[in-house]
């Protein structure tokens, strides 16, 4: 590495510490608002920043997730915002509520494995049920490392995954 490439990373990595503090920052405040009790652990992974709502009792926090994440996203979306005004760039960062991004991660994973699965047994394309662009994206990352192809077809919020056979 030469030493302005190093010296980008290092930028790049500061630029994204500074983002986790400001989202930080912002979400302590968001949890003394609304009376909640949680630790924020902040993180820079896969080029982003990470910041993670935690708490000893996470049923506490199940507020901030909603039904099916919808709840973390507007947040992870306010929270994006809140760090584009303090910074004037935009962020990417990815939030996190008492590990149900992981979880997902975790269960999209396996939909994403047995629809490979399929498509290798029948040579025929599967179409997945409606997702998110987080969990779309966590599909298309199954599926590549398994050597098939796949696209994101619709219009939001109906958008979805097709896995299809790999290209001859």
């Amino acid at each position: 590495m030469t030493n302005s490439t190093q010296d980008s990373a290092v930028d790049r990595t500061s630029q994204l510490e500074e983002e986790g503090e400001v989202a930080a920052d912002y979400l302590e405040e968001l949890l003394d608002i609304a009376d909640l009790d949680g630790d924020i652990d902040i993180d820079v992974r896969h080029g982003r920043a990470a910041v993670e709502i935690l708490a000893e009792d996470e049923g506490s926090l199940k507020h901030l997730v909603g039904a099916g994440g919808e709840v973390l996203e507007a947040l992870q979306d306010l929270t994006r915002l809140a760090v584009q005004v303090k910074t004037g760039e935009r962020s990417r960062l990815m939030l996190d509520v008492a590990g149900f991004r992981a979880q997902r991660r975790t269960e999209l994973a396996e939909v994403a494995e047995r629809a490979v699965a399929r498509v290798k047994e029948s040579g025929t394309e599967v179409a997945l049920e409606p997702l998110n662009a987080f969990e779309r994206k966590v599909v298309h990352d199954v599926v590549a490392a398994a050597g098939l192809a796949s696209d994101s077809r619709g219009v939001e919020p109906h958008r979805y995954v097709v896995v299809q056979p790999a290209a001859e």
